[in-house]
């Protein structure tokens, strides 16, 4: 019983290339039943909070609310948790090969979290869409990479993307609420839209500079698949959000417009009975 005792499953991490999994594996199980409590949570206090409008949800709806609360919960709690990774003394003498366990489990957290989004869109595919399956799936293997050890430092920026997804999931709920086109939803959507610029665009787009020139440093020492599968996924990042970015605006002028319309037609007594809601599955960026 020495200190030379393997740990429970470190044979198999190892084997995998993954050996620092081997003290994470429990908090990222952990995170994914998390979840799952959460969404139980969340029918708790939505039923309480907004009885006539969630109590009137029926099937995918209301799985659709928890999603969005789970998100919620998940984008706080990872943003919080990230920012003191950025002044880690280790992972800043080496920022591509360093490894901290404090950012091991922050990270683990996060793969809880999109190994459960990839299993709930799996299960419901048929409604939600394959998109969503892919997009849980490779931020969950991406993240996984983390416990080579690999880009450790750089996690943390891409997990700040998140900055803009409570404002996201805001503007969902108010949509559910029936506060769309309202004033408190359009100050949101400057909130959503200043976030998603300046996390997503701005500091996106220098940071990816810089774990290029990182990397480029100690390319000799990194397989090939590593700097493919990163950075194709960094480039094809960086141009959907932009993509969205874009879309973003178009969606908030169009439906303000249409808002104003609205009430412009009803002071004239011609409203024709329309509403603009939003429906489907809206997941965070």
């Amino acid at each position: 019983m020495g200190e030379n005792q393997p740990l429970l499953f470190e044979s198999f991490f190892n084997s995998i290339s993954l050996p620092k999994l081997t003290y994470h594996w429990h908090v990222l199980l952990l995170s994914t039943f998390t979840c799952n409590v959460t969404v139980v949570f969340s029918r708790l206090i939505s039923s309480y909070l907004f009885p006539k409008t969630y109590n009137n949800l029926q099937g995918l709806k209301k799985l659709n609310w928890d999603i969005h609360f789970v998100s919620m919960v998940h984008c706080l709690l990872i943003v919080l948790l990230s920012i003191p990774i950025f002044w880690d003394e280790e992972l800043i003498k080496d920022k591509v090969f360093g490894y901290d366990n404090y950012a091991g489990n922050v990270y683990s957290i996060a793969c809880g979290y999109f190994l459960w989004d990839a299993l709930v869109s799996l299960y419901h595919v048929r409604e939600f869409g394959i998109g969503f399956v892919l997009h849980g799936t490779c931020c969950f293997g991406v993240f996984l990479f983390a416990y080579r050890p690999f880009l450790n430092y750089y996690g943390a920026v891409f997990l700040m993307f998140e900055i803009s997804t409570p404002f996201l999931n805001i503007h969902w709920f108010m949509d559910k609420l029936g506060l769309t086109g309202t004033l408190p939803q359009l100050i949101n959507g400057v909130c959503l839209l200043t976030s998603f610029f300046c996390a997503r665009i701005i500091f996106g787009f220098y940071m990816s500079y810089h774990t290029f020139q990182s990397v480029l440093q100690v390319i000799d020492q990194i397989p090939l698949f590593l700097c493919v599968v990163y950075g194709t996924a960094n480039i094809i990042l960086n141009c959907l959000n932009v993509y969205w970015f874009v879309k973003m605006i178009e969606a908030l002028l169009k439906r303000f417009d249409k808002t104003g319309e609205k009430k412009h037609h009803k002071h004239h007594h011609h409203n024709d009975g329309k509403s603009i809601k939003s429906d489907g599955k809206t997941k965070k960026l």
